[in-house]
Order: structure tokens, then sequence, then C-alpha cells
């Protein structure tokens, strides 16, 4: 489901090792992964959730 994706890290992230981050992949729908964990658990939005939520974020 994630492969071949592009991901994108959070501008909140620190940047070093040890930061909480995450990463965010947009295509026809977004997904969300830990960044230091690729391999891990992935959250799916559909395009409809994943704008709610961003629209109730900011």
């Amino acid at each position: 489901m994630s492969h071949g994706r592009t991901w994108r890290k959070s501008t909140y992230s620190g940047g070093t090792i040890d930061d909480n981050c995450v990463e965010v992949s947009l295509a026809h729908d977004a997904l969300v992964r830990d960044s230091k964990n690729t391999a891990g658990a992935v959250l799916a939005f559909s395009t409809p959730a994943w704008r709610a939520l961003v629209d109730w974020l900011v």
C-alpha cells in the first residue's frame, strides 16, 4: 500500500534522530507513518477525511 509513494516529513520535526516525527504521502488518499519506523503501521485517510482533519488542526 505505501510502496512507491513519495513521503514528506513534517515541518514541525526537530531534525534529529531522537525527535518524534511523522511523514505523509498524498496521492489519491493520505497515508501517515512514523518516520523512525517506515516499515511499521500506516494510518490511511480518504481525501475528504484528511482535508477535514487538517482544517480542524489549523
